[in-house]
């Protein structure tokens, strides 16, 4: 496929923390695609929360499913604008790596228990994982991948740790947060794919769980012009049986009509701004996005589901248990890191290359060791460690 100007090209890339000669089959994205795909953080999202735990059900969209979908419309969108697909499609599958269990719960718990020590951004985990804690290679740890994709993978950073990214690798993936430039445009369209993905399919698991109906839904415009539009055109779907067909059919219309409006609105941004290359792209404000009327409809669907989803009641609780299961992991591995796997305490008590990303402070050390352990849990794995460890069931 032709590539825009302004389109990340991989025979340009700005190159691997340790060079490595070119791939004979693949092109450097393709090469970062595969790495990932094969490895054991995204291999673990498959047991990851999104909103509902895994043993909640069987169907509901778990950080894997979500990963694949915003691959998908990454795919999708990029192809129509002309940016490199294998890039897209690497940054969306890697994005959430990082991702505790126990979804934006755990990572929230993980964080209060870090305060004093960095915090935890599960954004900037992502990026330890594939710069250091996967343990794939002979020649260097984490998965050496390309900088374009390690920099879509690092969506959001507090200047304290762009700072101590700069430090470590001058000129790297933490400079744009200093000098307020914005990623390639592939990076921006994940962004953008990632809220599309968890609006749509957070509407479908809502329903699925009964905790949202589609009376209530009536109330989002962006979704119930869809499902007006569909009743029109298939009025058997108003058979209280079919709802689940009416609900499928109106997001994907909802779907097909979000990412149609992304590409007009960013192509439209594109020919106002005229980038001439990638470099132009990091110095003009975002260029990937919706519409006006568009990104206002969307504001309105997350609102609604903070409201109605996110914070009712029974998802409440069921993170409030989770997040003490985090927690009180967290303070068990400070108290004994002998608890902890055996690898993780080696890194506690081993400096060497492997562990050039952890602080010096012996406490400060055992902390984000404790953290990168419990990040890289399975919610199952967590449960199992927190009954194992403090003889308590929870969220069974």
């Amino acid at each position: 496929m032709l590539l825009a100007p302004y389109a990340c090209d991989p025979a340009l890339s700005r190159g691997r923390r340790y060079p490595q000669a070119p791939a004979p089959t693949r092109t450097e994205y393709q090469r970062d695609r595969d790495r990932i795909v094969h490895s054991s953080a995204f291999r673990r999202l498959v047991y990851k929360t999104q909103v509902f735990l895994n043993h909640e059900g069987d169907l509901f969209r778990t950080r894997l499913t979500h990963s694949l979908e915003v691959a998908q419309l990454g795919r999708s969108i990029a192809r129509s604008l002309q940016l490199n697909e294998d890039l897209v499609e690497a940054i969306a599958l890697a994005h959430d790596v990082g991702h505790t269990p126990f979804g934006h719960a755990g990572q929230d718990a993980l964080n209060d228990c870090m305060a004093d020590f960095g915090g935890f951004e599960h954004n900037l985990q992502s990026l330890r994982i594939v710069d250091h804690l996967e343990e794939r290679y002979p020649e260097f740890d984490g998965l050496n991948l390309s900088f374009e994709t390690r920099e879509g993978i690092l969506k959001h950073c507090a200047r304290q740790h762009a700072e101590q990214l700069e430090r470590e690798e001058p000129g790297g993936v933490g400079q744009r947060f200093l000098q307020h430039q914005q990623p390639s445009l592939e990076a921006q369209l994940c962004n953008l794919a990632d809220e599309i993905a968890y609006n749509a399919h957070d509407i479908d698991d809502g329903v699925r769980s009964g905790l949202l109906t589609l009376e209530q839904l009536q109330a989002v415009p962006l979704f119930d012009q869809f499902r007006v539009q569909t009743l029109a055109d298939h009025p058997q779907l108003a058979e209280s049986h079919q709802g689940r067909r009416l609900l499928y059919e109106a997001i994907r219309r909802m779907l097909s009509s979000q990412v149609y409006d992304v590409i007009a609105a960013t192509q439209s941004a594109l020919n106002a701004a005229q980038p001439q290359d990638v470099q132009a792209v990091r110095n003009l404000a975002p260029l990937v996005q919706f519409g006006a009327e568009m990104r206002d409809e969307s504001k309105a669907l997350k609102a609604f589901l903070l409201q109605h989803l996110y914070r009712h009641p029974q998802v409440a609780d069921t993170m409030g248990q989770a997040q003490v299961v985090v927690r009180e992991l967290f303070s068990a591995y400070m108290n004994v890191p002998g608890e902890m796997a055996e690898r993780y305490q080696h890194r506690i008590s081993h400096t060497g290359v492997e562990d050039a990303a952890l602080p010096a402070d012996p406490q400060a050390r055992t902390a984000r060791v404790v953290a990168d352990y419990i990040a890289g849990m399975t919610d199952r794995f967590a449960l199992r460690e927190h009954e194992r460890i403090t003889g308590q069931r929870l969220l069974t």
